[in-house]
């Protein structure tokens, strides 16, 4: 909503199921036409996903991604086939109407999570939520017959459960994730959008003064932007490294800026930002 003051966002009901679920097949149809006219994918008439077109598949990379979202194996002898899908419980017939996720075409929406603009904790676990790894390794195991098993965290509809995969088909859906160089992984739309007129007034920025300046948002004004987190932050909140407690008797220790500053990695703007391997034994590769 704009006003004279500015732009102010404002609270609205949640979309119906009908709703979203009509959003979502536009944008599979929309999105599907665009890529089409462009050469870059064509419609599979078998399972209405998308596949690349025949003539790109001399790009290695096109090619692990075509078979990745048509659910085909990529690469070995049984290239071009189905893959194996374990189904261990009975089909769901299960009334959607009620929900807040809507499915077309191989497009999923969802528009059931919600934060204030105060809820800083909670955009955390969302923004977690979104960034987490495509792969979970405690899910991962192997058959008798040598075949990678992949435990689905939640079934299908139709009762799938796991996913077997021949280890190098694996290493192929693993490099069809591997993002494009130059490629942006998060993108913004709307006012959020890097172009548009009023993102400078609804997103919190830094003036060209080297000031703070912050957006209504609704509310007015807002607080100061906030420092950013230290190393000894940041090892805490990613590998669960708290390096301000003793190991031995867990009373809490205190670093020493003088003698981080001294050895060159402090925090200062005189600190030399130096490359660190991580941190031993915790686990990043096992």
């Amino acid at each position: 909503m704009r006003t004279a003051a500015g732009p102010v966002f404002r609270p609205v009901s949640a979309p119906s199921s009908a709703e979203l679920q009509g959003l979502v097949q536009k944008l599979a149809e929309r999105v599907g036409r665009h890529l089409e006219r462009r050469g870059i994918l064509v419609r599979d008439v078998e399972n209405s996903h998308l596949a690349l077109e025949p003539e790109r598949e001399g790009d290695a990379l096109a090619g692990l991604q075509g078979a990745s979202i048509t659910y085909r194996i990529a690469l070995g002898h049984q290239q071009g086939r189905k893959a194996f899908m374990l189904q261990t419980l009975s089909p769901r017939l299960e009334d959607r109407s009620g929900q807040s996720a809507a499915q077309s075409g191989g497009f999923s929406l969802h528009a059931g999570v919600a934060a204030e603009a105060d809820e800083r904790a909670k955009l955390e676990r969302l923004c977690r939520y979104i960034s987490r790894p495509a792969v979970s390794t405690e899910r991962l195991s192997l058959t008798a017959q040598g075949n990678v098993r992949y435990a689905l965290k939640t079934p299908y509809r139709d009762g799938t459960t796991h996913v077997i995969l021949e280890p190098l088909d694996l290493l192929a859906r693993l490099a069809a994730l591997v993002p494009i160089p130059g490629v942006n992984l998060t993108r913004y739309h709307g006012v959020f959008a890097p172009h548009h007129g009023l993102r400078a007034q609804t997103v919190r920025g830094r003036s060209a003064a080297g000031g703070t300046s912050t957006a209504a948002l609704g509310q007015g004004g807002g607080e100061s932007r906030r420092a950013p987190m230290g190393w000894g932050q940041r090892l805490k909140r990613v590998f669960g490294i708290d390096i301000e407690q003793c190991e031995r008797c867990a009373g809490r220790l205190r670093v020493i800026g003088k003698i981080l500053q001294h050895l060159g990695i402090g925090e200062g703007p005189e600190a030399q930002h130096l490359a660190r391997a991580g941190p031993a034994g915790a686990g990043l590769f096992d």
